[in-house]
């Protein structure tokens, strides 16, 4: 037997140029010529411009909505004035058919537990006459509603220093304060840059479970079908499973960057007429917070890293599997249990896009299988700390290698396991026999 070297006897050498470039190409031109991937594409592109267009279409639903804000004063006197001035305030801050305001004077806090409330305004007169008002929000409460209710404060302090004979005017003091949601009991986040974080992670939760399942997907039924077609007996014959096994990934993978760049795009169009479009529908006034607002360069980076790097794991281990089943119909054999590790990160991340940060919730986010997608979703939501982020790329890359030479082994088997069906017993011997 000779060698590539052109040595008898001598080991085999094993590099991975050209042969696993060549294969990657493949893969490639394959992927992106082919009808589905072109209407998987359209479908994900239309996704992700409506909801980068989700604010502004949800504001459309919003307009002429009634907003509910109860008033808390000591004084019912008090309580009545800042009620009927804060009515007119926010009447003129909401033109052009804008929300519906109603305002309604509460004896204390426990009754306004006891109702549904959008906000309830506390407010109380201090010894020097000044007013202080703490303004507790609804986490379903919009931005703007809020900030107007805040600048409403400020008109009601304005007014109120004039009827008490030409007083000095004094600013009021404003506190804010979130009534439910993961900041209660604490100054909140923006509403606005809080719902841009939700979106942003919402995205990229969807796109890194596409990458992870559909395109491993992709990569088993790439072996399946070769090896159903005995295409696969002359690529061993020609590459080794190293090379096949990269080449693969590689290809695959680039096909679905390509596709992430026309989605990203179509998101990044829609996000920037978005804010014109607002304008033009709602007038100055209705200006949408843009989900832009939390999309930064480290989030962009974080993103792109746990899509290879994610995409790298499950890749090898469906390339491994796959070269286990010998006919197509015997996939969905081996789909289910290697989807549903993905699922528990997916619906996990989910659990973590609420602002919670639970031990387990945390755990999960360096779990090599679902860091990809709890550690991205924290991130989004701006709970994580630096080496929280360097242990789960750390853990991620370390998983990767050792997953490899797994994969490889099984691989280098499986390829030549015809019409047996997969299982335990069948991955355990390929992976000694490699």
């Amino acid at each position: 037997m000779t060698d590539p070297t052109g040595t008898s006897g001598g080991p085999r050498r094993d590099p991975l140029l050209p042969n696993a470039l060549t294969i990657a190409k493949r893969e490639y031109v394959e992927r992106v010529r082919s009808r589905l991937f072109g209407a998987s594409t359209l479908l994900l592109a239309a996704l992700a411009v409506f909801v980068a267009m989700s604010p502004m279409i949800l504001r459309a639903f919003d307009s002429g909505s009634v907003t509910r804000v109860a008033i808390v004063a000591d004084d019912p006197a008090l309580g009545r004035t800042v009620a009927d001035t804060m009515n007119q305030i926010l009447i003129v801050g909401s033109p052009g058919g804008g929300s519906t305001w109603t305002l309604t004077l509460v004896s204390s806090l426990e009754a306004v537990a006891q109702s549904q409330y959008d906000a309830a305004l506390v407010v109380t007169r201090e010894t020097s006459g000044r007013l202080a008002f703490d303004l507790r929000t609804s986490q379903d409460i919009s931005a703007d509603k809020k900030q107007l209710l805040e600048i409403g404060t400020y008109g009601v302090g304005v007014i109120d220093a004039a009827q008490r004979s030409g007083a000095a005017v004094q600013v009021p003091t404003l506190t804010t304060t979130a009534i439910d949601g993961p900041n209660a009991g604490g100054k909140p986040v923006s509403s606005s840059e809080y719902a841009s974080r939700r979106i942003v992670g919402i995205v990229f939760v969807v796109l890194i479970f596409i990458t992870l399942v559909i395109y491993g997907m992709w990569v088993a039924a790439g072996v399946v079908a070769e090896k159903s077609s005995r295409v696969m007996e002359l690529l061993i014959s020609a590459a080794s499973a190293r090379q096949l096994v990269v080449g693969k990934v590689l290809g695959i993978g680039a096909a679905g960057a390509t596709q992430y760049a026309v989605i990203i795009s179509c998101a990044l169009l829609a996000l920037v007429v978005e804010e014109r479009l607002s304008v033009a529908l709602f007038g100055p006034s209705g200006s949408v917070a843009p989900s832009l607002v939390a999309l930064s360069p480290a989030l962009l980076l974080a993103f792109a890293g746990f899509y290879v790097l994610g995409f790298a794991l499950y890749a090898l281990i469906y390339a491994a599997a796959g070269s286990l089943v010998s006919r197509p119909e015997d996939l969905q054999i081996i789909a289910l249990p290697l989807s549903l590790i993905a699922i528990v990160g997916y619906f996990q991340a989910v659990l973590a896009l609420s602002g919670g940060t639970a031990g387990f919730i945390r755990f999960a986010s360096y779990v090599p299988f679902w860091s990809p997608f709890v550690m991205l979703t924290r991130l989004s939501i701006g709970r994580v700390e630096a080496w929280e982020v360097v242990l789960s790329f750390g853990l991620l890359i370390v998983a990767i290698g050792i997953v490899a030479v797994i994969a490889i082994r099984i691989y280098s088997a499986g390829v030549l396991l015809y019409g047996q069906r997969p299982g335990l017993r069948a991955y355990v011997a390929a992976a000694r026999r490699g």
